[in-house]
């Protein structure tokens, strides 16, 4: 069966995060007030597995093993069955 994958990769609490700070920055220049930004980034994929269950720990040992570094991220794994 297929499934769709998203996965959410965010930086960990207390990792500087240049390019929110920069955004951050750049609002206030625009007279925009804003507090707490973050950036996070999405990567979405179809697979092929078994189950749900299996999907969800291959895309889980993907992301262990390259799509984010799991000292400096937190990530969020959505799987979904596939509408192909």
């Amino acid at each position: 069966m297929k499934y769709d994958a998203e996965v959410k990769i965010s930086l960990k609490k207390g990792m500087l995060n240049p390019e929110a700070s920069t955004t951050q920055r750049a609002l206030a220049l625009l007279g925009y007030d804003v507090e707490g930004t973050a950036t996070i980034k999405i990567i979405k994929f179809t697979l092929e597995e078994k189950d749900e269950k299996l999907a969800r720990e291959e895309v889980d040992d993907m992301c262990q093993r390259l799509l984010c570094n799991p000292v400096i991220h937190d990530y969020e794994i959505n799987i979904t069955p596939s509408n192909e």
